[in-house]
């Protein structure tokens, strides 16, 4: 039978690795290994994005494999579930078997759709990520998941301008003399670009940041703009009416590789910078100049990124932004044009490594991961069995009331896989240890560079962790499944991830990449990708305007859609406060919240209120509050700074529940609302108010 990979063989030495967690940065990982453990990661020089340097995160790595609260072996949960729920040691034949009983009693009773998987990016390696998996699921014919929660707005709206998530290239940044960071907090979330920022700007370059919030990353520009939450959209149509009305355009570029740029004009008539400013609630120069300093400025960049797609016109506001460098002729240069994500470059194999058509006809329903709250609750037929992992939907699913009541059902069978019993696992009937990424072979893409990567297990599997590939070919024949893909090894698997023949891996195959490491793809360095138009849009060019958002019934225009919980609606009487939950510095979504050394650095959840908002509601500096609305409440310090605009209160996340002081977090406040396009959840589109506890 196939086997978990097999280690490196030699128990001192470098292995390459590569970071598996979702940040766009992907590093190259050089891990050293002593007598078979790992002690120390450092960032592999030879591989440009990373060029030596890493997160504090991933520097102190081997906390976290050798945290002392690691999963090393198979659980059954004995008593009840929740907080302080308690576990005893099984065999893996034993939860092997009693998951595949349980299967096959709620298939027989209900239907094969009443289980469903949930998994996000937890492991971001294309095998971890989706494969063995996907194929076992698909043969069940489970429900299928939604994968919404953090980029499919962002991503659909994008794509509805561009054709695809692709941009610029991240390395030729260097050059331009004008880099806008629209809803990015790069210093904390995509680290290797902004050392390419720096360059930019040591070579003569501006940076502008836009966000409600000055972060790090924004104190670090040479000019903030903090516009309201979900208001960027209203922003980037005032910059295109001024563009316009001032004539700061490439007439030339916008004739040959544009669609609908009169029908554009006619829309942005209705945006003029007093309107915008006050949809905004910012001052009406300021959307002056900064319209004049994009369209003035050569090359001009925009990096954007998902905190922009996070409240109800979160798609509209991607695409919206993304209309901005075909006016300008921006992409003309390779330092110019916009990046979301570059994932849309590799080719991927993903009906190779999933097997969509293991798949029953009809299709199985689909459930969005965005309202698994109420989906635990409500959904017909209901759902009787989750397998989790590569994620922690109680601590990190919107309306978190409803998620907790769902997990908390009797009747429900649920699996989790994890490195650790998180807030999830606390509600488990089997619990089963997963390895860390060191301790396993995968192949990774990037959504913030344009390299290849393999990752080696560096160490064995601590105690009996198994993969996820290893786990769900062990499962799949507990089930019975004899289709011969169930018996593909890892590194079959690897050989499947990507069409190797397509003209981007030319040069680059999968035995060059095990002598490598990493390769980037065969797309020309310090090329402007749309220079001469070529989009990837169903017309070939810059779509302003989009057939196809017509035909699904959305307007086929950029357009300001307000936040669901806006602050003129009667609802602000009661919560005037925009809660936005960006990442904690020392986190990342609920991965490494458990690490003592970072828990120690954060210190406590906390909420950062303007001097005004506090001052109105009698909260000092570190004063323990509760941040509420209908849906409910959490507790967290104070922090009073002009770091946060008025209107806006911050908490940084993604905290454990059960290790916050109250046994809540963030998403106690935020709502199962779904964005315009993408079915994306709306974590920032939330209105709160704040009080002294």
């Amino acid at each position: 039978m196939p086997t978990a990979t097999n280690p490196t063989k030699h128990p001192n030495g470098r292995v390459r690795g590569a970071c598996p967690h979702d940040c766009p940065d992907t590093c190259a990982l050089d891990v050293v290994v002593v007598d078979g453990r790992v002690v120390k990661v450092t960032g592999a020089a030879d591989h440009p994005p990373t060029a030596g340097v890493l997160c504090p995160k991933v520097a102190f790595y081997p906390e976290r494999i050798y945290h002392p609260d690691r999963l090393l072996y198979p659980q059954r949960r004995v008593g009840g579930k929740g907080p302080g729920a308690k576990f005893t040691r099984i065999s893996w034949d034993e939860a092997l078997r009693t998951i595949a009983e349980r299967f096959r009693q709620i298939a027989d009773a209900h239907g094969a759709e009443a289980i469903v998987p949930y998994s996000y990016a937890g492991n971001s390696g294309l095998l971890g990520y989706g494969s063995m998996d996907r194929r076992f699921f698909h043969r069940l014919g489970a429900s299928r998941l939604d994968r919404t929660i953090c980029a499919s707005a962002g991503a659909a709206g994008y794509s509805a301008t561009i054709g695809a998530s692709v941009g610029f290239d991240a390395e030729a940044i260097v050059d331009a003399r004008l880099l806008i960071l629209w809803g990015t907090n790069s210093v904390v979330s995509n680290l290797h670009f902004w050392r390419l920022a720096q360059e930019a700007r040591r070579r003569g370059a501006r940076l502008i940041a836009i966000d409600p919030c000055r972060t790090v990353t924004a104190e670090k520009c040479d000019w903030h703009i903090a516009p309201l939450p979900g208001t960027d959209s209203a922003l980037a149509l005032g910059m295109m009416h001024v563009l316009i009305r001032d004539d700061l355009l490439d007439r030339d570029y916008i004739e040959r590789h544009t669609l609908g740029f009169d029908a554009l004009r006619q829309r942005v008539r209705d945006y003029p910078p007093a309107r915008v400013a006050a949809i905004c609630d910012i001052d009406e120069a300021d959307v002056e100049k900064l319209a004049h300093a994009y369209g003035t400025a050569t090359p001009a960049a925009i990096r954007a990124n998902y905190g922009l797609n996070r409240t109800a016109g979160g798609g509209m506001a991607l695409r919206t932004v993304a209309c901005l460098p075909a006016l300008t002729g921006a992409w003309r240069h390779p330092a110019g044009g916009i990046l979301l994500s570059t994932s849309g470059n590799y080719p991927v194999d993903s009906h190779a490594l999933e097997r969509p058509d293991l798949m029953p006809t009809p299709r199985p329903r689909t459930i969005n991961m965005s309202t698994i709250g109420h989906d635990l609750l409500r959904a017909q037929p209901p759902i009787k069995a989750l397998f989790v992992y590569n994620s922690n939907p109680v601590a990190v699913a919107p309306h978190a009331a409803e998620v907790v009541r769902g997990f908390a059902r009797d009747d429900l069978f649920t699996v989790v896989h994890d490195l650790f019993q998180t807030d999830t696992a606390d509600h488990a009937d089997i619990l089963l240890p997963a390895p860390s990424h060191m301790e396993q072979l995968d192949i990774h893409k990037s959504y913030g560079h344009l390299h290849i990567q393999l990752n080696r297990p560096a160490i064995a599997p601590l105690g009996e962790a198994l993969s996820n590939t290893e786990l769900f070919r062990r499962l799949a024949r507990q089930m019975g499944f004899d289709d011969a893909c169930f018996a593909d090894s890892d590194e079959d698997l690897c050989r499947q991830a990507f069409d190797w023949r397509d003209p981007r891996l030319a040069g680059v195959s999968w035995d060059t990449l095990k002598a490598t490491g990493h390769a980037r793809l065969n797309l020309p360095s310090g090329a402007a990708p749309f220079a001469n138009g070529g989009f990837p849009t169903p017309s070939g060019k810059c779509e302003f305007y989009s057939e196809n958002m017509a035909r699904a019934g959305l307007d086929p225009l950029p357009a300001f859609i307000a936040p669901r919980e806006w602050r003129q609606s009667p609802l602000a009487r009661d919560f005037p406060l925009a809660l936005i939950t960006p990442p904690a510095r020392n986190f990342l979504n609920t991965s490494f919240a458990n690490s003592p050394r970072f828990l120690a650095q954060e210190q406590s959840p906390a909420v950062h209120l303007h001097p005004d908002d506090a001052a109105a509601r009698g909260i000092g500096e570190q004063t323990t509050v509760r941040i509420f609305n209908r849906r409910g409440e959490f507790r967290a310090r104070a922090i009073v700074s002009e770091r946060v605009r008025p209107g806006v209160a911050m908490a940084t996340s993604i905290w454990w529940r059960k290790l916050s002081p109250d046994g809540r977090n963030c998403n106690e406040v935020t709502s199962q609302a779904l964005t315009d396009m993408g079915q994306g959840a709306t974590f920032y589109d939330c209105l709160v108010e704040v009080a002294p506890v």
